[in-house]
């Protein structure tokens, strides 16, 4: 008993990782297995038998695939929108110094602290005020405001750990500030921006309450799920879950061996 003791103390701190990891995966794991399920009923609540029709016709569901695919649209072009204007924002605030800096870095962090509700009935208000018509621009533009500030904060990390010595050395080396920036400056931020463009597409992608607001009668893919679930749930859900989970999974993945390969190379 004192063995398992001492084992335990000297490893409690892997097994509370295992657990946390295996506690955040439960819900994946709910949902792929339940991918192969056919239910009986509308609701795909309760294992039944097995079954791979679902992934034989993933869009078997009327108006499924129209709203993953919008839903992919508007994260896609949203990501776009806020690295650019995110990126050029994060090198501003850490390159440059001018009146209000101070109140716009303050500024910067309130979207991600303000509750999604408050942002979407403001967004809403604004519209239409402005007469827009809601549907798929007020969608991409309501994105790209909230995902812009996430953006900002991962790119503009990078940034200000950045050693400003290396662009210099680039300068002292004749390489113009394009040139400079290509080849030093944005491999360097590459990292930051990358991990902000995911975050973004990921947070686009996932969006409800926003989206809910000020979609009109354009419907997306968690607005999809949502109307699904008051009826009933098909299975091609779990199936468009599980591949977005897995396909997550190799990108991170991915991630890591290209990492490892170029601390390999850099040795």
């Amino acid at each position: 008993m004192a063995a398992f003791f001492r084992w335990l103390r000297r490893n409690v701190i892997v097994i509370a990782g295992l657990l946390t990891l295996a506690y955040l995966l439960l819900p994946n794991i709910v949902v792929t297995v339940f991918s192969f399920n056919k239910p009986k009923g509308r609701f795909n609540y309760s294992w039944q038998e097995f079954s791979l029709d679902a992934w034989k016709d993933p869009c078997g569901v009327a108006d499924m695939c129209g709203s993953l695919s919008l839903s992919l649209q508007i994260a896609t072009w949203a990501t776009i929108g806020a690295t650019v204007l995110g990126t050029m924002i994060a090198f501003a605030l850490v390159r440059y110094r001018f009146r209000a800096r101070g109140a716009i870095n303050s500024l910067i962090f309130l979207p991600m602290a303000m509750p999604e509700v408050v942002m979407a009935a403001s967004l809403l208000t604004l519209f239409l005020n402005m007469g827009a018509q809601l549907g798929f621009w007020t969608v991409l533009i309501a994105h790209i405001m909230f995902c812009l500030s996430f953006v900002v904060t991962a790119v503009k990390a990078r940034v200000m750990s950045m050693d400003p010595r290396l662009e210099q050395a680039a300068q002292d080396l004749y390489a113009g500030p394009v040139q400079t920036f290509l080849r030093v400056t944005l491999p360097i931020a590459a990292p930051g921006i990358a991990a902000g463009a995911l975050l973004a597409f990921a947070l686009s992608f996932d969006d409800f309450i926003i989206t809910n607001f000020n979609a009109g009668s354009t419907v997306t893919f968690p607005m999809f799920v949502w109307g699904s679930a008051q009826r009933g749930t098909p299975v091609q859900i779990n199936v468009i879950g599980t591949a977005m989970f897995l396909v997550a999974v190799l990108l991170v993945l991915s991630g890591m061996l290209i990492g490892k390969r170029r601390n390999k190379q850099s040795r």
